[in-house]
């Protein structure tokens, strides 16, 4: 059994790409395409951009600042620790 081969433009296998990408769920299927065939196109991809990191998303970004601000206080807690650490050390009772 032989299937058609099909021909896609460039516009198509980049849009293709980009869903699996953001998705991350198999959506060959739903595209009429074999799982292999978008496997290559999105290795392809990868590779062609492998320096460059992928936008974040909004959800990405409201982690990111919520852990940087939790980061800092955690910061300044260990440097107050530090420094009452210091305090008795140098303190002889």
């Amino acid at each position: 059994m032989s299937q058609k081969r099909g021909k896609f433009t460039p516009e198509y296998r980049e849009e293709a790409v980009k869903i699996v990408l953001e998705t991350s769920r198999p959506v060959a299927r739903e595209l009429g395409l074999i799982e292999g065939t978008l496997g290559n196109w999105v290795n392809a991809y990868r590779r062609e951009h492998a320096g460059e990191d992928p936008p974040l998303t909004v959800d990405e970004r409201a982690r990111l600042r919520e852990q940087e601000r939790e980061l800092r206080e955690l910061r300044q807690k260990v440097a107050f620790l530090e420094k009452v650490a210091a305090y008795f050390a140098k303190d002889p009772r």
